[in-house]
């Protein structure tokens, strides 16, 4: 609870927010071309906050056009990247220094409790921009196996004007892990926030400037997908669209990559992911911890949320037991008090597909071991922790992608079961593994069709391990790591003729 002020301090806070609401294309704020706005809503009490500008193809052509002439002049493509650095390093320095109205920022539009902002998505997005800040001028190109007589340069250019379209569940980091790669390689970058969570992303830029950045090097265009995030799609003058959101709508961007110039495209799109507990886990408290924050943290809008828990008959009542009585300790509730684990859920849209997906699982015949029901508070979108037992691997709760606090516990025989199940699905996010068997937790770990397993803990790896999936969670590339740097570059040869052999002149 380190560093974390009280529920009046961040309400006082929030009080005398000022709300950025306009675009910010070539260093500045503008309206939108058109003159329309859209509603931001506190998901906390369903009150509008503010009216956000609604940019659609002509914003999104300004900003493609300045981004573009800025990249051209060089004056951060070109920049030494040691300089591209102290300006990012700069932009951290800044975010620390705003770190609290930012938190509060995020948390009103978004309905996060603000513990998490605080202490999570706030450190994680200056650590992520730092580090890659950081790699910048020690990323090093290669020279070819060429011999005495020739030199193979193999070098990396970035790739022009990189559109990166965030998701609503974490507006803050998911903004820093596409930025900070595509920024520290030297590209230009045009931002399309989800319309849910604009504020913090527009912030953010205008911070940006103050740090240094050449004005048009980083644009912020709110906006709906069909508008906006279409515009961006189908963009001739954009070389690369970074997503992260749902399949369907990654699904769009792939079609309209084809449609236009086939511009590069990154996707990281929904999961389903299994937490495997085999017969022989160990420190079953333990294990229901994890369990219970990898499906309950962000009240379960998380691509990774562990939502089906898959577990060995034998040891399933002692676990689900010891997970019910871990569940207490996630107290929903206001999200500015720092007391709360759980906030609202970020629309009423999103309420009421939660608990459909909640309603369908009582009606398939699964068993409420726990929640099921809102929570009424004010006018905000809450839902109760949700466990249901005697989950059918056919069901909708066992195969949908929920996005809510909601768990499926699926009983297994065997390890050979538990793994056929956890590989049910079509998607291959993230997925846990839980055993003391060492040649067990390498097999299992290796068997599971996911971009990331973690053994004996939940968790996404960190700013050095790659982040993706298989399957249709995504494709195209990888947050996180040094791998991040790839998709937002141009690998280039360059072959010197070094020999000292003249070429013979053809005579008649």
């Amino acid at each position: 609870m380190s560093g974390l002020l009280t529920k009046a301090e961040y309400q006082s806070i929030a009080t005398a927010l000022e709300f950025p609401t306009n675009a910010f294309i070539n260093g500045k704020f503008m309206a939108a071309k058109s003159g329309e706005t859209f509603d931001t809503v506190n998901p906390a009490d369903g009150e509008v906050i503010a009216q956000i500008a609604a940019c659609d193809a002509a914003d999104v052509d300004l900003a493609v056009a300045k981004a573009r002439e800025v990249f051209e002049r060089g004056h951060w493509s070109r920049m030494h990247p040691t300089e591209r650095k102290k300006v990012m390093i700069r932009l951290v320095k800044l975010l620390k220094r705003h770190r609290n109205e930012l938190a509060v920022l995020e948390s009103v539009e978004s309905g996060k409790p603000i513990l998490d902002c605080t202490t999570i998505d706030l450190p994680e997005t200056m650590h992520c921009l730092e580090w890659h800040a950081e790699a910048a001028d020690k990323l090093y190109d290669k020279i070819s196996p060429s011999g005495d007589d020739a030199l193979g340069l193999i070098v990396k250019e970035p790739l022009g004007v990189v559109a990166c379209v965030l998701p609503w569940n974490f507006p803050l980091m998911m903004l820093a892990w596409k930025i900070g790669p595509a920024l520290a390689s030297g590209n230009s970058v045009i931002v399309k926030p989800a319309e849910q969570t604009s504020m913090t992303a527009l912030r953010v830029a205008d911070l940006a400037i103050e740090a240094g950045m050449p004005a048009g090097v980083l644009n912020v265009v709110p906006g709906m997908g069909e508008t906006a995030g279409h515009a961006i799609g189908m963009h001739p003058g954009i070389d690369a669209v970074s997503f992260t959101g749902s399949t369907e709508v990654g699904r769009k961007f792939l079609e309209y990559s084809a449609r236009s110039n086939l511009k590069r495209i990154v996707l990281e799109c929904g999961g389903k992911n299994p937490c495997v507990v085999l017969e022989d886990a160990e420190n079953l408290d333990h294990v229901a911890e994890h369990v219970a924050h990898a499906v309950f943290w962000n009240m379960g809008q998380n691509c990774t949320s562990n939502s089906r828990l898959i577990v060995h008959e034998k040891i399933k009542d002692d676990l689900l037991a010891r997970v019910l009585d871990k569940t207490n300790d996630w107290r929903t509730g206001t999200p500015l008090d720092p007391a709360n684990k759980l906030g609202a859920m970020v629309t009423r849209e999103h309420f009421d597909k939660v608990m459909g997906h909640i309603k369908a699982g009582k009606k398939e015949g699964a068993s409420v071991a726990r929640g099921g029901d809102a929570i009424k508070n004010g006018g905000g979108y809450y839902i109760e922790p949700t466990i249901f037992d005697g989950v059918k691997s056919d069901m909708s709760i066992a195969r949908d992608e929920i996005f809510g606090p909601v768990l499926s516990v699926i009983p297994v025989g065997n390890e050979e079961e538990a793994v056929q199940a956890a590989n049910d699905t079509c998607y291959g996010l993230q997925a846990s593994v839980f055993t003391s068997h060492l040649k067990k937790a390498h097999r299992v770990a290796r068997s599971i069709q996911a971009g990331t397993v973690t053994v004996n803990c939940y968790g996404e790896g960190d700013i050095t391990t790659p982040f993706g999936g298989y399957k249709q969670s995504g494709f195209g590339g990888r947050d996180n790591s040094l791998m991040a740097h790839d998709q937002y570059t141009e690998t280039k040869t360059i072959w010197i003729d070094l020999s000292d052999d003249e070429v013979d002149a053809e005579v008649d």
